[in-house]
């Protein structure tokens, strides 16, 4: 962890710890807000494969979304999803390769991330933000998907129709709600006193318990083609957190374990490029 990152987390930690002391719920309201905010959005230029997309700009919840199309003439569509601190830059090899197999490409940054409008970004929202390219994009045949990206698909999946012969890659998605929450806690040494009050909020702002919010939950809904890509090293997602689905045996699921790659590394990893793309383009 970078020294900027470490300094950023004490402060807040103690910020939210002293509120705590006047107000529980208070405090939970803006550990919510800490939560949900990316605390890095790095500004970078994008490669050269998003000089030839179409460039498009929609609105969701009054804020502006950016993103491209490529091959805007193709019916094979994919959609490719980025996880929490990143962007759909971050995914331009598999972006260059899908495109040169004349599919399709999607690729959007989600509220509060990327070139997007927004400071904050809650897991309904990305749903959300799936639901309104799906209506003007879609539908989509194939999906690619990381970390938050992943969960957010799965519960936009569940409840739209699609078919069983769409196809899903999943990279290190993050799989449960409530270890992302834990560690969250741990991380800033929040106050467990905030937990209870934290909890009720998130109820009340997406009609769930937190638990709800699982992929392991999601994942029987989901009729489509599934590759689940994950490591025994991810502290971000852990491997542990996929076990459930993994003894459930279902039969449109494929797992591939690495050991080594992390929670970021696997996406970039040429090797699980050229698998997803195989797996997403063989007919």
């Amino acid at each position: 962890m970078k020294v900027k990152q470490k300094v950023l987390m004490k402060y807040l930690s103690a910020r939210l710890n002293i509120l705590a002391l006047i107000s529980k719920e208070k405090a939970a309201e803006k550990a919510i807000e800490f939560f949900s905010t990316p605390k890095f959005k790095k500004k970078k230029d994008n490669p050269p494969v998003f000089e030839q997309g179409r460039r498009q700009v929609l609105e969701l919840n009054e804020k502006k979304i950016k993103g491209y199309q490529w091959n805007p003439e193709s019916e094979k569509k994919v959609l490719i999803l980025h996880g929490f601190e990143s962007n759909s830059r971050n995914f331009f090899r598999y972006i260059e390769e899908l495109i040169k197999r004349n599919f399709q490409v999607v690729a959007f940054d989600a509220p509060a991330h990327g070139k997007s409008d927004g400071k904050t970004i809650i897991l309904p929202e990305y749903v959300e933000m799936i639901e309104l390219l799906h209506q003007k994009f879609g539908p989509f045949q194939y999906y690619m998907a990381h970390s938050f990206g992943g969960i957010a698909l799965t519960h936009f999946l569940e409840k739209t129709p699609h078919l069983p012969t769409d196809k899903i890659a999943l990279i290190a998605p993050a799989t449960e709600t409530l270890t992302a929450i834990n560690l969250y806690f741990k991380a800033f040494n929040l106050n467990e006193e905030i937990r209870p009050a934290f909890f009720k909020l998130i109820q009340e702002k997406t009609g769930h318990p937190a638990e709800y919010f699982s992929i392991n939950r999601a994942i029987e809904n989901i009729q489509a083609k599934v590759k689940w890509y994950h490591d025994k090293q991810d502290y971000i997602t852990p491997l542990a957190d996929i076990k459930k689905t993994i003894e459930k045996k279902l039969p449109n699921i494929e797992f591939s374990i690495s050991n080594g790659l992390g929670h970021n590394r696997i996406y970039r990893e040429e090797t699980i490029v050229q698998d997803v793309i195989e797996f997403l383009t063989k007919e």
